[in-house]
């Protein structure tokens, strides 16, 4: 894993969402956020990510019922 996404994951706190989520889906934000031609999409894309694992249920901007977990609001 990239060093960059890792210190992101951590930071968030989403670590441990991400390791939940199947190894497809894992595999997927990576190459996703690999692609990315500049600095500033990657950022994007990297934040999408932790978003959407912060909160459940959704997977690359998608809707996903598998992916959502009983969330008590912050």
């Amino acid at each position: 894993m990239p060093h960059d996404v890792a210190a992101a994951l951590a930071a968030a706190g989403v670590q441990a969402d991400d390791d939940g989520r199947p190894g497809y889906q894992r595999n997927d934000y990576l190459g996703w956020t690999g692609q990315a031609q500049n600095a500033d999409t990657r950022s994007r894309r990297i934040g999408q990510m932790l978003e959407e694992l912060s909160c459940g249920g959704m997977y690359m901007g998608m809707a996903h019922a598998p992916s959502r977990e009983d969330r008590k609001p912050a």
